[in-house]
């Protein structure tokens, strides 16, 4: 049996996208699944990171249907059938968005209805984000609310979750 729910976390650069893209391809070639949706997440705003999503575009394989969106992830959840592996990179950037553009109460229903959609889905979906939590306490309310609002989420969807993976220098420790 699968995975319908992976959580893959490390810190930045540390493999994690390109992992997560090689599972969800391992689950195309041995017919898992027969489509495969990435979400990006990601919101260009300036040339830095313009330069990611490029570099993240000519990673990726011709087998992706890529989906950008910021904040609706529970609405392309739900909207996907069991024949998808959805790859949502990165839940960090999701929450960035959350917390700087749309306000801490709208995040937090948002969230909820991500737990929401990941329990009710039949698709796989395999979920990246940064481990922003094994450094000091940041200075500022913004970073504080941040670290602490990464750390409940990746909490919350590690329950969830049918596996968890830390990835670190490209290499895989499951942790659950």
């Amino acid at each position: 049996m699968t995975e319908r729910i992976t959580l893959m976390l490390g810190g930045a650069r540390s493999g994690k996208s390109r992992l997560a893209e090689q599972l969800a391809e391992h689950y195309l070639h041995n017919r898992l699944v027969k489509k495969l949706l990435y979400v990006a997440t990601a919101e260009v705003k300036d040339n830095e990171m313009a330069e990611r999503v490029k570099h993240h575009q000519a990673a990726r394989s011709a087998h992706w249907t890529v989906v950008e969106e910021a904040w609706a992830l529970p609405e392309v959840i739900a909207d996907t059938d069991e024949q998808t592996c959805i790859l949502v990179d990165c839940l960090t950037l999701w929450l960035t968005h959350g917390l700087c553009e749309q306000g801490i109460d709208a995040y937090i229903k948002q969230k909820s209805a991500l737990l929401r959609a990941l329990g009710e889905t039949q698709a796989k979906v395999i979920l990246v984000s940064n481990e922003v939590g094994h450094g000091i306490v940041p200075l500022g309310e913004l970073s504080r609310t941040f670290v602490d609002q990464s750390g409940w989420l990746h909490q919350d969807i590690a329950q969830l979750a049918d596996r968890v993976d830390f990835i670190m220098a490209g290499c895989t420790l499951r942790i659950k």
